[in-house]
């Protein structure tokens, strides 16, 4: 087993790395802090530990001082998170548990987070998976290694996925290991628990190595979840304008891989993938729809809006259903947080760009949503415009335009994102001027 995680550690991290364990307590957990003990005299990295007490179960107490004495037995620094978790409706207090314990792997400063799921844990979430009706990303298992989250610069690190329970428990006994039992790992009412303890030994009679073949079936559906991913980076480019999606391109391709790109693309916005039976209806909606209709389908924390025949994928807070008038005065700040989206406006001093200071300075500065009527002249070539009419030969949407800050100097407008600075407040050659920066979606 020794071996195991030496040649995962060799395959995966660089010389000098800082490896945290996630330590529970358990005898898979404390196996892989007495193999990484070893291996940290041979292997150049730092080794750390993480133990997360999540307050579910009367004796959590117990078992953070438990694995705070064994990281000091073995002269390791351990950090140890203390968790309140209460239950939501319909969702399992186990999955809470699983979605709080990652994002304090998150916040730790690492550069891997070493877990300690192995061959049979595989082989549960597999089964587990396919009893859910996942599709193949979800059929794929756990990697071995794979990048935390989208937020985090550290990676997951499993290197005992080959290495089964049982040679894991005899492991521990031969070197006189000590271990906590978590009482829940024998609650059935669990799914994973049901399958650990009353069907796989079961299938073990009829097939010892039900196990490996599970990790390889996992293996070639990961490999063509891969397959497909790359096939939807193509779709992607082709149907790509703007970094939105073409209706139009997007109906030229097969049902299969327009679905296909689909969940790729929402993947993509860090977007939760809806179920397969709305899935399947938002691309049948954008599928069926006129070019020139304006779409708008909620699904969870997220909605879709087509407009110009470009598909916009949006987080609810990136839109909203009504207009707002809201208004804010400008002091300065180089930073400014609007409300109710918690957008940002930026303001950046640039060389030869941007609001001419002394045009502005002891005036009144606010911030405002548009009410209509508002006049703008960008281009001092130009005649002073209707607002209305600059955003929509921007083709800038109509939900966008009903939350867009603009800039006003006493009751002037004089700066509307995406489209610029009114003429008489820009700034002059070789002086610093403002410019703001509106970050949204």
């Amino acid at each position: 087993m020794l071996c195991n995680v030496q040649e995962a550690l060799h395959a995966h991290i660089k010389p000098d790395s800082r490896l945290t364990i996630a330590l529970s307590g358990g005898v898979d957990s404390v196996v892989l802090l007495h193999l990484l003990s070893k291996l940290s005299g041979k292997i150049p990295f730092s080794l750390y530990a993480v133990h997360v007490n999540h307050g579910i179960s009367r004796n959590a107490m117990h078992w953070s001082q438990f694995c705070c004495n064994l990281c000091h037995r073995h002269g390791i620094s351990i950090h140890v998170a203390y968790l309140k978790i209460h239950k939501k409706t319909g969702t399992s207090l186990e999955a809470i548990a699983r979605e709080e314990r990652y994002r304090v792997f998150d916040q730790i400063p690492t550069d891997y987070i070493v877990l300690a799921q192995h061959l049979d844990d595989q082989a549960e979430t597999l089964l587990l998976q396919l009893l859910r009706g996942a599709g193949i990303k979800g059929l794929s298992g756990m990697p071995l290694i794979r990048k935390q989250s989208a937020a985090s610069t550290s990676q997951l690190l499993r290197p005992l996925l080959n290495v089964s329970r049982e040679q894991i428990e005899t492991y521990a006994r031969q070197n006189q290991l000590d271990w906590i039992h978590d009482e829940s790992n024998d609650d059935i009412a669990i799914n994973r628990n049901f399958l650990r303890h009353e069907i796989f030994p079961v299938l073990k009679k009829r097939y010892p190595s039900y196990a490996k073949t599970l990790l390889r079936t996992s293996r070639h559906l990961s490999e063509a979840s891969l397959l497909l991913d790359e096939l939807a980076e193509i779709d992607h480019d082709y149907c790509l304008i703007s970094g939105k999606l073409s209706l139009e391109n997007l109906r030229a391709l097969s049902y299969t891989r327009a679905k296909n790109l689909l969940r790729y693309h929402l993947s993509r916005h860090n977007i939760p993938l809806p179920s397969s039976v709305k899935l399947e209806d938002i691309l049948r909606q954008l599928l069926s729809a006129q070019v020139d209709r304006q779409i708008h389908i909620h699904f969870g924390h997220a909605e879709i809006r087509c407009y110009q025949g470009l598909v916009h994928v949006l987080t609810k807070h990136a839109s909203v259903a009504t207009p707002q008038y809201c208004q804010y005065c400008w002091h300065g700040e180089a930073e400014l947080t609007l409300d109710p989206i918690k957008s940002k406006i930026m303001f950046m001093r640039i060389k030869n760009q941007g609001i001419d200071q002394q045009k502005i300075a002891n005036e009144r500065i606010t911030i405002r949503t548009r009410q209509g009527g508002e006049y703008f002249k960008p281009a001092c070539n130009r005649p002073r415009r209707n607002l209305k009419n600059l955003l929509q030969e921007a083709s800038i949407p109509p939900w966008r335009r009903q939350i867009m800050p603009l800039l006003f100097c006493n009751e002037q407008l004089i700066w509307v994102p995406g489209i610029g600075i009114d003429c008489e407040f820009q700034v002059k050659s070789n002086d610093i001027g403002i410019v703001p920066i509106w970050n949204h979606e």
